[in-house]
């Protein structure tokens, strides 16, 4: 495969919310994976020679991101149903859904969560007070990472 194609379909890659991409041609295939998002978009990949050239992160690097053990917060926590981007308000410059001592009630919309340009409501899984907001205001959120403590 050109070189040139190969970079244009890397670069397409990482700039797309795709994470995999193979393709498959007369004179080969190419598999190109995308760095998970704990590691910076600096392009830094590997190409590892066989039957389908592979673009990984180098492994120092895979295991640096791992994540990190949960510190235990007391209380329930809330954790995020989807990956996306968090956001505490329904529109910028908006009241927040849910902030610190207020009292919620199960299935009360507490947050937004982006995904792929629709703006999901997540409700609350737990009625009682917020006594921790563990997420940033825009910050990308994983599938399963702690959004809120309830108590």
């Amino acid at each position: 495969m050109d070189l040139r194609k190969l970079k244009t379909l890397i670069d397409l890659v990482s700039e797309s919310n795709i994470s995999e991409l193979e393709i498959t041609e007369a004179e080969g295939k190419v598999r190109i994976v995308k760095a998970s998002a704990g590691i910076s978009n600096s392009g830094q990949m590997m190409m590892v020679p066989g039957p389908a050239l592979t673009a990984a992160p180098p492994p120092a690097l895979a295991a640096a991101s791992a994540p990190a053990a949960e510190p235990v917060e007391p209380g329930h926590i809330v954790k995020s149903p989807m990956v996306g981007t968090f956001y505490r308000a329904g529109s910028p410059g908006s009241k927040p859904l849910a902030d610190i001592g207020q009292a919620i009630r199960e299935g009360e919309a507490i947050c937004i969560i982006e995904a792929m340009k629709i703006m999901n409501e997540i409700e609350a899984d737990k009625s009682g007070t917020v006594t921790k907001v563990l997420v940033e205001n825009g910050q990308a959120v994983e599938f399963g990472q702690p959004l809120f403590v309830i108590e």
